[in-house]
């Protein structure tokens, strides 16, 4: 297994891309930390885990704010004496363009992707240094954050700096060898989540596409390259990846498990009949 005797701390497990992750970590061998404000979602993502045969704590934490993230930081040390991998994926959906959001949404907003991932990076950084480990840290961006969606400035916006923030701290973190990168997901499969949900007894709205503005397909999937919509276990898979010895020399870069999104050419219709032919 890749993570075997690996610890992972990851941030807002929800039962969808979060719980996915989090749960392809534990897979691949690694015991979890999982951090989420909504403490039944930590819970369940650690008792799924823990029911895998992997260790697990769960900690009720808003990323935004310091003391909370510190403390969090030194429960993980105590628990498991370190963390070898941080993956931030905390994030809050408030779909609104920029006429319709209010500038305390956009602060709260991008409070909790940005600055979470800021606090999170910095002071897990430093335990890694403190106690001479060579750690992986990947950050959750979202192909909002590479394009212009309508009707999402806020996530947008926040997503498309943890792009730039994933390679200014992989440079910042070089030097310790700590390697920094991101991964890129898509509109998601919903079957997983809606499993995972059940399975874990807690309650999810469902994904954010669920919500589509005018225009949005009925399937989005019928849009990408690859025909169909990746699910929470692909992104768990290029995660323990990008965490492994396997990717030792990389850093810096965003792996995109997309099913080709952003790099379709974009008056390219794949489902259409023409393209079928």
């Amino acid at each position: 297994m890749k993570l075997e005797g690996k610890i992972a701390m990851v941030t807002g497990t929800s039962p969808n891309i979060m719980g996915g992750i989090a749960e392809g970590l534990a897979e691949e061998g690694a015991d979890l930390v999982c951090i989420d404000i909504n403490p039944k979602y930590a819970e369940q993502c650690a008792a799924s885990v823990i029911a895998m045969g992997r260790r697990a704590v769960a900690i009720p934490c808003d990323v935004t704010d310091e003391s909370q993230v510190t403390a969090a930081v030194e429960q993980a040390k105590e628990a498991f004496g370190g963390v070898d991998i941080l993956i931030n994926g905390a994030t809050q959906f408030n779909t609104k363009g920029i006429l319709e959001m209010s500038v305390e949404e956009w602060r709260r907003q991008t409070d909790i992707l940005l600055t979470g991932a800021f606090l999170f990076t910095k002071l897990v950084a430093k335990q890694m240094i403190d106690l001479g480990r060579r750690g992986a840290m990947i950050n959750i961006i979202s192909t909002a954050g590479h394009q212009g969606e309508p009707g999402n400035i806020g996530y947008g916006t926040a997503k498309g700096g943890l792009l730039n923030f994933t390679r200014a701290v992989a440079m910042d973190l070089a030097e310790y060898g700590i390697r920094v990168n991101s991964l890129t997901p898509t509109a998601t499969d919903r079957t997983e989540g809606v499993e995972r949900a059940q399975r874990w007894g807690v309650e999810w709205p469902g994904p954010r596409l669920g919500q589509r503005l005018p225009g949005w397909p009925a399937d989005p999937g019928a849009g990408t390259p690859l025909q169909k919509l990746p699910s929470p276990s692909h992104y768990g898979k290029a995660a323990a990846f990008l965490a492994s010895d396997e990717a030792e020399m990389i850093t810096g870069i965003d792996l995109r498990v997309d099913s080709g999104a952003i790099a379709k050419y974009w008056i390219w219709d794949p489902g259409s009949d023409a393209a079928q032919n």
